[in-house]
């Protein structure tokens, strides 16, 4: 009698054992991404950057000093945005 429980209990383990060991290294597989992942983010997570955005004159002078633009563009577009900022309040 023992020996007939034994053999249903046996593939029982055989066949959960396996799955446990998968399930197990998945687990710590997780857990090593999960924190090498939190430890190379962590500064970006608890302070966010926030890089103020450009504003349009700020752009118009970085493409001016790259070339991107010759100087009567420039000069053009300086007056335009003059014109067109609003008042301060």
């Amino acid at each position: 009698m023992s020996h007939v429980m034994y053999w249903n209990g046996g593939w029982a383990w055989m066949t959960l054992m396996p799955l446990l060991w998968i399930a197990l290294i998945g687990l710590v597989a997780w857990v090593v991404v999960r924190l090498t992942q939190h430890s190379a983010g962590r500064h970006e997570t608890t302070q966010p950057r926030k890089t103020p955005r450009e504003t349009p004159e700020e752009i118009l002078d970085r493409r001016f000093a790259s070339g991107e633009i010759d100087a009567d563009t420039y000069s053009e577009a300086r007056k335009r945005l003059a014109a067109h900022r609003p008042e301060p309040l």
